[in-house]
């Protein structure tokens, strides 16, 4: 406040990563390491051992998109909350694990250990294989879901409430 930041003050704080990932730094992980540091780096605490079924939304489909708590009478459309599906871009998710995660120790993650729970997620999506490689050259090439935006919206008719998750 007051003064121009320096170039290291606006470098420490232009984290973003754009869809394309050119902002990506070097790093690289698997689904099989992401596995092991979604347990140890409290990913499980939050989202539940399997990515489902505790307070935080689901991260992995075919559980409830958003916690049960407070949302009894709401109609939910499955795995319409979970971002590995919802995402039009990979580098949009490993963007939000990045600065976003984990909760109360935000920006802790190593870019390595960033590419592999992003590679992890993404595996237990169905969007990548286990064995897949994710670094700043793939993760952008990564095909996702919902690429071309939602296609399978359910029709809305009026006078009917509408669905959680949707406009």
């Amino acid at each position: 406040v007051g003064r121009t930041p320096t170039a290291d003050e606006i470098r420490t704080w232009d984290i973003s990563i754009s869809p394309t990932g050119k902002e990506l730094p070097p790093g690289r992980g698997t689904a099989k390491e992401g596995a092991l540091l979604f347990r140890s780096k409290g990913c499980a605490g939050c989202h539940g051992a399997t990515g489902v079924g505790a307070k935080a939304p689901a991260l992995v489909k075919g559980g409830p998109a958003v916690p049960p708590t407070g949302m009894e009478g709401m109609h939910m459309v499955p795995d319409t909350g979970i971002m590995a599906l919802r995402s039009p871009y990979a580098a949009t998710i490993w963007d939000y694990i990045n600065r976003g995660m984990p909760l109360n120790k935000e920006g802790t993650l190593k870019p390595d250990e960033v590419y592999a729970i992003t590679a992890f997620l993404l595996f237990k999506n169905d969007v990548i294989k286990e064995d897949d490689v994710l670094d700043q050259q793939s993760l952008p090439k990564v095909k996702m879901p919902n690429q071309n935006g939602f296609a399978d919206l359910p029709e809305w008719k009026h006078a009917t409430p509408r669905l959680a998750g949707y406009p």
